[in-house]
């Protein structure tokens, strides 16, 4: 089945340059698109898509508010990849907290488009870690609070396992590194996840940064 992908951006231009890099996968489908956050959740729900590719500066409603209107009222949310101008938009840390699983720069190439879309469908690997981490550098220092990571009292190995997820590394190449089972692994990512209250990776990441567990610099 292919990934299936609702566009959402005020500039007519940018959604049709998205459709035309994904529709030329055949792995990948555009579902709709809408110009603004606040059409979101009704196609949400009648379309399915598995990802959402979401400006995050709208006239209406921002992507960060789609975000958690989608996440906050959808039974099984889609991924939510927001779109920006720039990497360092202090929007765009706030989309990620919100629960997007990642971002993508406008300027990108159709070749970092496409991965984008299979890598955070997929959910397996965080999108653009070195960026992340700059982010939580600059925009998540103020927040810092240990409480979450000293709740979820994390075993040795989970620790670990979130210290590579931080790195931006996959499943397999955590077990490639820690000499286990690809099985293992994901069974130690989902128990993170679960600790932590996270949606996803880039959530547990985030955590991990503004707690003190991984130093962002």
């Amino acid at each position: 089945m292919p990934v299936t992908v609702l566009l959402v951006d005020d500039e007519p231009l940018v959604r049709a340059g998205l459709r035309a890099v994904l529709a030329a996968q055949p792995d990948i489908e555009v579902a709709g698109e809408a110009a603004d956050g606040a059409a979101v959740i009704p196609l949400v729900r009648s379309l399915r898509p598995d990802v959402v590719a979401m400006d995050v500066r709208m006239p209406l409603l921002d992507g960060i508010e789609a975000t958690r209107a989608v996440l906050r009222t959808v039974a099984e949310p889609p991924k939510i990849l927001v779109v920006t101008t720039f990497e360092d938009d202090e929007y765009v840390y706030e989309a990620l907290r919100a629960g997007a699983d990642g971002f993508l720069l406008k300027r990108s190439r159709p070749e970092e488009i496409v991965h984008a879309v299979r890598l955070v469908a997929a959910g397996d690997s965080l999108l653009f870690p070195a960026s992340v981490r700059q982010l939580a550098a600059r925009y998540g220092a103020g927040r810092a609070d240990a409480e979450p990571l000293a709740k979820a009292r994390l075993t040795e190995r989970e620790a670990e396992v979130l210290r590579l997820m931080a790195r931006g590394l996959t499943n397999a190449e955590i077990a490639a590194g820690l000499v286990v089972g690809a099985e293992t692994v994901k069974s130690h990512v989902s128990a993170v996840l679960a600790k932590l209250g996270a949606r996803d990776r880039t959530q547990a990441v985030i955590a991990a940064y503004e707690s003190g567990f991984v130093a962002p610099r």
